[in-house]
């Protein structure tokens, strides 16, 4: 079916309307939510969508401490959402997935230059056993500073929503967090979906299997009354430019971003999906 460039022109004008409309009405929604942030690798070899450079999460960091941020743990984040604890302000929790040895090389004296805490969910069966992913030592020398707190993503990263049976996912689940304690000799009580992948039944075996809560990728701020097993976390990933300005964007603006990504997404599964090109997400 033939478009006019006079619809298009329009459509593309009321589209940035109603985004400017939402942006600022999310930005307001979202202003006692507490940013969850989500990294992987910090290195400057491998220039993919999950690597931040070195330098780039320096400064980042550094933003951090001179904006006035302060760095929290999971276990203090539920203690707000589930009891309203205080928190300090302008809190943010730091999260690292699947436990790669650059967290340590990179991201640990960063980390350890500001005073900042973090956690890392550990992929249990990966730990001593590949390369380029953290040995037991490593872990224990960065849990001792009392800055790094360690917690579960699986035994061996399955999505939990794609395994063979409830008894697998329960295996996954389960044996990860006693592996993970037994090395730690502490609780292991949160996880990070793998892939962010989850259902209602996921949610469920996950609470069964001992943990208080659990993180997805999806992307968003949290707040009083946010499902525990549902929680959501800022990715600073999934990009080809990790900069300063787009990861302020993403921590300052994240409702936006969301509403953004979910407009774009829809549009594209349209009829029209060449206007979804209009819509920038940072």
């Amino acid at each position: 079916m033939f478009i006019s460039k006079k619809i298009i022109v329009r459509t593309v004008i009321l589209l940035l309307l109603l985004l400017a409309a939402g942006f600022f009405y999310l930005l307001h929604l979202g202003q006692d939510g507490v940013p969850v942030l989500n990294y992987h690798q910090i290195n400057d070899r491998d220039h993919n969508a999950l690597t931040v450079s070195t330098s780039e999460f320096a400064a980042q960091m550094d933003y951090l401490d001179q904006a006035g941020y302060h760095t929290i743990t999971p276990a203090e984040l539920a203690d707000a959402l589930e009891n309203g604890a205080s928190l300090p302000d302008k809190p943010v929790v730091i999260t690292f997935d699947d436990g790669y040895l650059d967290n340590y090389q990179n991201a640990y004296p960063i980390l350890e230059r500001y005073h900042q805490k973090a956690t890392i969910f550990l992929i249990s069966d990966y730990v001593g056993t590949y390369p380029n992913y953290l040995t037991w030592d490593q872990v224990n020398e960065m849990q001792e500073s009392g800055l790094i707190d360690f917690e579960s993503h699986t035994l061996s990263h399955v999505e939990l929503t794609k395994t063979e049976s409830t008894a697998e996912t329960m295996h996954q689940l389960k044996d990860a967090r006693k592996a993970l304690e037994w090395h730690l000799k502490k609780p292991v009580t949160f996880i990070a979906y793998p892939c962010g992948s989850y259902n209602s039944e996921v949610q469920q075996l996950t609470k069964e299997a001992g943990y208080r809560g659990a993180f997805t990728v999806h992307y968003g701020l949290d707040s009083l009354g946010e499902p525990m097993y549902a929680l959501d976390r800022v990715p600073i990933f999934g990009g080809n430019s990790h900069t300063l300005m787009r990861f302020k964007f993403r921590l300052r603006f994240a409702p936006a971003v969301i509403a953004l990504s979910q407009i774009k997404n829809d549009i594209s599964k349209s009829s029209h999906p060449g206007l979804a090109r209009f819509i920038p997400v940072p």
